[in-house]
């Protein structure tokens, strides 16, 4: 079951399996995997459903024009690991997504989580879940609607190796180009 629009900050009730960044794959248009908790979101003419996962995560969008899934978690038997960047058309929309690793030290990274864990589980769209055996060992969400575009934004932390997957994503209303038009002389 899920929250409808209110932020959530929970620990999760499984074992923490995908431990590490190495592990985690990126796949769009997957179907909807089993949730450890989600939180449903209504932004102007769009429905998302941000999910935590017991391997990380998955968003699950609904607009007019269509549906869109994206999951970043540890898949068994995926070949598609995860991108720095992809941006490919799905329907309607221009899809972008990115993703970076950060190495932090043990202090920086105690902080970091921190202040993350704090941004998303104060955001009226944010969800968060802390895995068992560490404060900082967490998936986190957050989404917004920002110019007639959906975007999200998630961390995937591991602390055993002070590293911290930030990922982007935003989803737009596909522009059609203009044809140009030879000019009169």
């Amino acid at each position: 079951m899920c929250l409808r629009s209110r932020s959530m900050l929970t620990t999760l009730n499984t074992a923490y399996t995908d431990t590490r960044a190495a592990d985690l794959a990126w796949a769009l248009g997957r179907e909807p995997l089993p949730a450890l908790a989600c939180l449903d979101v209504e932004l102007t003419d769009a429905r998302l459903q941000l999910r935590l996962l017991g391997a990380s995560h998955q968003v699950l969008l609904e607009e007019e024009r269509g549906s869109c899934s994206e999951t970043v978690a540890c898949i068994p038997g995926s070949s598609t690991p995860l991108p720095l960047g992809v941006a490919k058309r799905v329907g309607d929309w221009e899809y972008e997504f990115a993703a970076r690793v950060e190495v932090l030290t043990p202090g920086s990274f105690a902080g970091r989580a921190q202040e993350l864990l704090a941004l998303v589980s104060d955001h009226p769209h944010g969800l968060a879940g802390v895995f068992p055996g560490s404060p900082h060992a967490f998936t986190a969400l957050l989404a917004q609607r920002h110019e007639g575009q959906v975007h999200w934004r998630t961390w995937h932390a591991y602390p055993q190796d002070g590293q911290l997957v930030a990922t982007r994503t935003r989803v737009g209303v596909r522009v059609p180009t203009a044809r140009l038009r030879p000019s009169a002389v």
